[in-house]
């Protein structure tokens, strides 16, 4: 015990220390103030939610998803809610060219760039896996290419800004979960990309943050459709989910979860008790609705 005692207590002074060390300011809505931000997936959902947020503390927005209607609608609201300024670019994320093209239009629209904010995400099914090898390489297409493609086009701008990536993801992307297999590959792929590359500006003295955002089950439509019926545990709201993760991206947050005490917990088992983790995951499931649809 006298032994245990003599690691745990230094360790625990590092970690205390650390952690004061490394605290960030208070998050203030000034922050984003005239700040010049893209917004992605930005027609509905989170996205969406982020982007009345971003307008209330007076941001610059470009915001992009596929339909161009709901764009139009979104772009409104902005600019009643008090934007700088709101403007749009609909398309396909299947394409990384498109992902190109929303960059350049932003080096075009608002002069630069200070946050880039990585939300959208391609449909996928809530199902068994059904060995569609296709849908898997489609979805890395929409869900982590283009993710790659806006963030290589970006990283001028940010470079020059010293500005932050928030990248929107999952805890389907840090834990396996049954039934979002395609969708799951995805998101562990950014995982691996943005931590790997947050090293990198790290070693290269880049000043760009990336925000990685862990997210439960929240109440977007598209959730609430898939899986309302089948999950067991209630939704989060998209409102608080968006401001939370706009809250990380001002403050260079390195990761967000939300809900916190969740996903914390979550993780910690994980790391420590995987196989009663994965026992606690499948009990949060309705079989029964799951074989109807």
């Amino acid at each position: 015990m006298g032994r245990l005692q003599k690691i745990l207590i230094p360790f625990a002074g590092l970690v205390l220390a650390f952690w004061f060390y490394s605290a960030r300011e208070d998050f203030k809505p000034e922050m984003l103030k005239g700040k010049r931000v893209i917004v992605t997936g930005a027609s509905s959902g989170i996205g969406e939610q982020m982007a009345y947020h971003l307008a209330q503390m007076g941001s610059h927005l470009l915001i992009t998803a596929r339909t161009e209607a709901k764009l139009q609608k979104v772009v409104a609201r902005c600019l009643e809610l008090g934007a700088a300024s709101a403007q749009h670019v609909s398309g396909s994320m299947e394409d990384t060219a498109f992902a190109e093209h929303v960059v350049k239009e932003a080096e075009e629209l608002l002069g630069g760039l200070d946050m880039l904010i990585l939300n959208h995400i391609g449909s996928s099914y809530f199902h068994y896996f059904d060995g569609d090898v296709g849908h898997v390489r489609k979805l890395l297409e929409t869900n982590f290419l283009s993710y790659v493609a806006m963030t290589v086009s970006a990283l001028p701008m940010l470079k020059e800004s010293g500005g932050s990536i928030v990248v929107v993801s999952s805890m389907a992307g840090k834990v396996g979960f049954p039934f979002t297999v395609p969708y799951s590959a995805t998101k562990f792929a950014l995982d691996g990309f943005f931590s790997s590359l947050r090293q990198e500006f790290a070693l290269q003295n880049t000043n760009i943050s990336i925000t990685l955002c862990i997210l439960g089950f929240i109440n977007t439509d598209s959730a609430m459709k898939a899986a309302a019926d089948v999950v067991l545990i209630p939704p989060a709201p998209k409102e608080e989910c968006a401001l939370e993760i706009i809250k990380g991206g001002a403050l260079r947050q390195r990761e967000v979860y939300y809900k916190y005490a969740t996903i914390k917990f979550s993780l910690l088992l994980r790391d420590w008790a995987a196989d009663l983790l994965d026992y606690l995951i499948r009990r949060e499931y309705n079989l029964e609705n799951l074989e109807k649809k």
